[in-house]
C-alpha cells in the first residue's frame, strides 16, 4: 500500500457550491441518498414512505455524523437493472436535491447520473457537483455541461466488459485520457475528479487488486474519490449481504486512505467519519479541535 505516497504538493483547493475543499488535509465524506426502489445496498428511498420527507431526516443525520457532501441519485447502477427513462429519473431526484438545498445550505449535493439532462436539472435545482459514472466514456454531454455551467465533475472509471491485460495501468491511462478531454471540453482541470470505479466492470478480484494498486492514481495530479460501500466484492469476501458489510467498508476506507483517496462516498457516515479521522491523523497530520500539547495515551 505504500508504493505510491502521498504526493508533496496536493491538488488546489476546490469550491463545490458553499464549501471549500483543501485536499490533503483530511479526507472528505459523501453521504449517499438513493431515491430509487431498487438500490444493491437496499437503502432507496422509493420502498419507503415520502422519499422527499425521508430523504430530508437521511440527509440531515447524514451531515449530523460529519458528511461534507451528499450524493443524489435516481437511477439504480446495480446488476441487471433495467435503464431509467431521463424524465423519470429527474422526476424522482429534482424534488429531493430542492428541499435539500432549502433545507441544508451549506452543505454542497452533487448529482449522481449519465444523463447530461437530468444533471442539468439537478444543477438548475441546487446542485453544485456532477458525479458521472461513465466518466471514461467518448462522451461530450457531461464535461460539456460542467464548462458551461462552471461546475466540478467526477470522472469514474467504467467498461462494459471486465477485460484487462493490465488493470491499474489501464485505469491510470484510461483515467487521464478523461481528463485530457474534459479539459478540451473546457472544463479547468482544477474542477476535475477522479474516481478509479470499484465494481464497475471489473471482477471482484479486479475490484481487490484496485484497492491494492489505488495510489497509483495519484500520478493523474486530482483528487480522488472512492466508492467501496457495502459493494458485492466485500460481501463475496465474508460471504455477508448488504447490511452486514459496514466493517468491510470501514477497512477500506483506512486502506483507501492510506493510498491517497480525498473523498469516500458511504452509506454509514458516521462510522466512516470516524474511521477517517484516525487514519488522516495518523497519515494526514489532522488534528482536532482541543488537541493536548503534553503527553498522554
Amino acid at each position: 500500500m505504500n508504493d505510491h505516497p502521498l504526493p508533496d504538493e496536493a491538488p488546489v483547493p476546490l469550491v463545490i457550491g458553499p464549501a471549500v475543499f483543501a485536499w490533503g488535509e483530511r479526507t472528505f465524506v459523501m453521504g449517499i441518498i438513493n431515491v430509487t426502489p431498487d438500490s444493491f445496498s437496499g437503502d432507496g428511498l422509493l420502498a419507503a414512505g415520502d422519499p422527499v420527507e425521508v430523504a430530508l431526516v437521511q440527509a440531515r443525520q447524514m451531515v449530523a455524523d460529519g458528511a461534507d457532501l451528499l450524493d443524489i441519485g435516481g437511477a439504480s447502477s446495480r446488476p441487471g437493472h433495467v435503464p431509467l427513462d431521463p424524465a423519470d429519473e429527474a422526476a424522482r431526484v429534482l424534488p429531493v436535491i430542492r428541499a435539500l438545498a432549502v433545507a441544508l445550505p451549506g452543505t454542497p449535493l452533487s448529482i449522481d447520473t449519465t444523463s447530461p439532462m437530468v444533471a442539468a436539472a439537478a444543477l438548475d435545482a441546487g446542485a453544485d457537483l456532477l458525479n458521472d459514472i461513465w466518466g471514461i466514456r467518448d462522451d461530450p454531454g457531461m464535461v460539456r455541461l460542467a464548462a458551461e455551467r462552471g461546475v466540478p465533475i467526477v470522472l469514474m472509471h467504467n467498461r462494459a466488459e471486465a477485460r484487462y491485460q493490465d488493470l491499474v495501468a489501464e485505469v491510470v491511462s484510461d483515467l487521464r485520457n478523461a481528463l485530457d478531454r474534459a479539459v478540451a471540453a473546457g472544463v479547468p482541470r482544477e474542477r476535475l475528479i477522479v474516481d478509479p470505479g470499484f465494481g464497475f466492470g471489473k471482477t471482484p478480484d479486479h475490484n481487490l487488486a484496485l484497492l491494492a494498486g489505488l495510489g497509483a492514481l495519484r500520478a493523474l495530479g486530482r483528487p480522488i474519490l472512492l466508492g467501496t460501500s457495502r459493494k458485492s466484492t466485500l460481501g463475496k469476501v465474508l460471504d455477508l449481504p448488504p447490511d452486514q458489510r459496514l466493517e468491510a467498508t470501514t477497512t477500506t476506507t483506512a486502506l483507501g486512505i492510506a493510498s491517497g483517496a480525498d473523498i469516500v462516498r458511504v452509506h454509514d457516515v458516521r462510522e466512516n467519519v470516524r474511521t477517517a479521522r484516525v487514519a488522516d491523523a495518523i497519515l494526514r497530520g489532522w488534528r482536532p479541535a482541543g488537541w493536548p500539547d503534553g503527553t498522554g495515551t
